[in-house]
């Protein structure tokens, strides 16, 4: 007879409302000895301290973690990128509400750990503005490193109803303390309101590219990605996404919604194009805002299923490292 406690473990599966709530159900450790030999490990950056609108996203990544299904192949490439990388649930880091100063240092030194074992950092917020401790650990393992920015808005404010440390500002300071490479940074999707020409100017000045939805609409996401992985080029890429560059039919739960966004479609197929075609060396998925529970919640399941592609990609580009043959071109 079978040990009702070991049914699990024999059947070498369970469901994904059940168990230690996990990313993909992977392992879990917030021990750093435990990252040895580890590909990738998750970081949670639960703040949400520097939103200029709707807050919520200190929630983000428990409710992904919820959203995320178990292992298995992806039927379009045929790779379970959770079986093939080993991955870890890193816990979040330790965040203190009400000081963004504190927060941001805590999200640094944790994605630094994870960077010191030899892993790739994929953080789940949180607002925005914790690109900024995730790339600044990059590029202090790195130098400076290119950077792949899917959002609506560029978030290059000098400041932001008059506050300097937003989520809206935080792509200005990685420029201007040399952290990111403005030759080597790309935007994908912006459309809406904001910015406005004083803060364009300052990315033409810095030399930054800019692709907006109209670029999408009128020249397709194929030949949008393929501008983007040729801009950006060799050496170490950051690839940050917030939610809000799908438009809200595909993800309602985020804190400045805009109209006339990606089709989810489009964003999952540019996700593995980046992470195959590109030195991706850390990743974060931000300013989700949980409208519902587990899989019902159709903004983090989307931001999971984000994350997996982007895994997808790493997987596929380790792969053909591995077998010495080049990436195939033919998917662009």
């Amino acid at each position: 007879m079978i040990d009702p406690f070991q049914r699990w473990a024999s059947v070498g599966e369970k469901p994904d409302y059940a168990g230690l709530l996990t990313f993909a159900g992977v392992p879990y450790t917030q021990d750093p000895a435990h990252l040895e030999g580890v590909d990738v490990a998750i970081v949670g950056a639960p703040m949400d301290d520097l939103v200029s609108d709707r807050p919520g996203t200190r929630f983000g990544p428990r409710a992904i973690r919820a959203a995320s299904s178990p292992s298995g192949p992806e039927l379009e490439t045929a790779l379970d990128a959770i079986s093939e990388l080993r991955i870890v649930d890193f816990g979040d880091a330790p965040v203190l509400p009400a000081d963004p100063v504190h927060s941001h240092a805590a999200i640094e030194a944790t994605v630094a750990q994870v960077l010191a074992a030899g892993a790739v950092p994929v953080i789940i917020g949180g607002d925005h503005s914790i690109t900024e401790p995730d790339v600044r650990a990059c590029a202090n393992a790195y130098g400076p490193v290119g950077l792949v920015h899917f959002d609506t808005h560029t978030d290059t404010g000098a400041e932001v109803f008059g506050v300097e440390l937003s989520h809206g500002t935080i792509m200005r300071r990685l420029v201007e303390e040399g952290t990111v490479d403005p030759q080597r940074y790309v935007q994908i999707g912006l459309r809406g309101y904001w910015p406005g020409e004083k803060e364009f100017a300052w990315q033409r000045e810095h030399g930054i590219t800019s692709l907006f939805m109209h670029d999408i609409r009128n020249l397709g996401i194929r030949e949008v990605i393929s501008q983007a992985v040729e801009t950006v080029g060799g050496g170490p890429v950051f690839l940050t996404v917030d939610i809000d560059v799908l438009d809200p039919a595909f993800a309602p739960g985020t804190g400045t919604p805009e109209p006339g966004g990606m089709t989810t479609t489009e964003l999952l197929w540019a996700m593995r194009e980046v992470a195959v075609h590109l030195e991706v060396i850390g990743a974060d998925m931000v300013e989700v805002i949980p409208t519902g529970v587990g899989s019902a919640d159709i903004t983090a399941l989307a931001a999971d299923r984000i994350i997996r592609e982007i895994l997808g990609g790493i997987a596929l580009r380790r792969r053909s490292r591995n077998s010495g043959k080049p990436n195939d071109k033919e998917e662009r």
